[in-house]
């Protein structure tokens, strides 16, 4: 056992300091983004999913391309613009914007002809296009959006949408992660399903909802999903969830450190064999 000791010691160093050093571009939303702006989560958020995939994989050095607010179609409509650099690794998390904004997926024939931007099949097309512009060799990963319920913005209660419990636009948040999948398929480009991820489900993304009653004159704390369909007035109630309510997300939609935990899991999992 005593011999076995250095010979493991090396490889525990081989392991954590012999990786080639590789740049991480990471394109995505608000929820890329906040990782480098955690005084706009009020600082309920510590550590984003970026900050701990490299804590886990330190050979990695990632650039931060989320934007706040951004479909796949405004990335895609910008792309020559946004500054994307050669890098080892691309990573693409969006999807949930379009699906709140109502933009149409399309169907993967979109995406096989390069049809362009109307659609997130064709956005999703002119991403990898540029990326493998950029670095033919490059891997790629695709993230599905995550469940979500209800969201109010933390510094701006009329910024509110409801939860991928119900359909926008007649299209399902789902149907969303399942053409981001059907990319990934078709490409052989590994995906992070968060969607399907049976540690982010919706049933576990807050705590609660606090929901004022003016019949009775008082709030309640209602867990999902008996807080769908609440009233909320954004000019006259409280912010519906406290500190307390946190769980996946802080406030319906953006993880917190908890949420960003089980992210960066996956992520470092497909990065490993990079």
């Amino acid at each position: 056992m005593k011999k076995a000791l250095p010979l493991l010691f090396a490889l525990f160093l081989l392991s954590s300091f012999g990786h080639r050093q590789l740049t991480w571009v990471a394109i995505g939303d608000s929820i890329t983004y906040l990782n480098d702006h955690r005084d706009e989560t009020g600082n309920r958020l510590s550590q984003g999913y970026l900050t701990r995939v490299v804590k886990d994989l330190p050979y990695i050095h990632y650039i931060n391309k989320g934007f706040n607010g951004w479909t796949s179609g405004n990335i895609a409509q910008h792309i020559d613009s946004l500054g994307l650099v050669k890098a080892d690794v691309y990573s693409v998390f969006l999807g949930t914007n379009d699906w709140w904004q109502g933009r149409p997926i399309g169907n993967l024939a979109d995406y096989k002809n390069n049809t362009g931007n109307a659609t997130i099949y064709g956005s999703f097309r002119i991403i990898i296009n540029k990326l493998r512009a950029l670095n033919p060799e490059a891997k790629i990963v695709l993230v599905t959006p995550m469940q979500r319920v209800d969201f109010v913005y933390l510094f701006d209660k009329n910024n509110n949408a409801f939860g991928s419990y119900k359909p926008q636009n007649g299209q399902t948040l789902e149907a969303v992660a399942n053409a981001v999948d059907s990319i990934g398929s078709y490409e052989h480009i590994p995906v992070n399903d968060l969607y399907h991820n049976p540690k982010l489900d919706i049933n576990q993304m807050v705590k609660f909802k606090r929901v004022n009653d003016p019949i009775a004159g008082n709030y309640t704390n209602y867990k999902y999903p008996q807080f769908i369909g609440k009233p909320f007035n954004p000019a006259t109630d409280d912010y519906p969830y406290p500190a307390e309510a946190a769980n996946l997300t802080y406030d319906g939609l953006h993880p917190t450190d908890k949420g960003c935990t089980i992210i960066a899991k996956g992520l470092v999992k497909l990065f490993k064999v990079f």
